[in-house]
């Protein structure tokens, strides 16, 4: 079966770095797109980045570009995103998503949270001194 499993999350200080996991099995994640959410406390769930590997297509919000990087592991059939320059509001419960089984592959986007039909538990961060 299609599982997300999300990984890597910590308390980390201003201005450090974070590398979050999405563990994919179930499915290829080279050929549907791969999104990551976060949610702070009290506010909605927010896109910050999103991929279509097979399209060589990433993503980033105003928010997080510059600072974030999605990418696919050398091996394996996981995803990653660096999370550089940490600031106190990126706290907040990240998750992964996938689109599985939308065919054939598409650009991916983060204005509709319906188009992702398979999400991760989620993994904390959070940012303090």
């Amino acid at each position: 079966q299609v599982q997300l499993v999300e990984s890597g999350g910590g308390l980390v200080q201003p201005g450090g770095s974070l590398r979050l996991s999405c563990a994919a099995s179930g499915f290829i994640l080279d050929y549907y797109a791969i999104a990551w959410f976060r949610q702070a406390p009290g506010k909605e769930r927010e896109g910050v980045s999103c991929a279509s590997i097979s399209l060589g297509f990433t993503y980033y919000s105003d928010s997080v570009k510059g600072r974030f990087t999605i990418s696919r592991g050398n091996t394996g059939n996981t995803m990653y995103l660096q999370i550089n320059n940490l600031k106190p509001d990126d706290t907040g419960i990240y998750y992964c998503a996938t689109d599985w089984p939308r065919a054939p592959p598409h650009k991916c986007a983060l204005d509709s949270h319906s188009d992702y039909n398979y999400w991760g538990q989620g993994t904390q961060v959070t940012v303090s001194s």
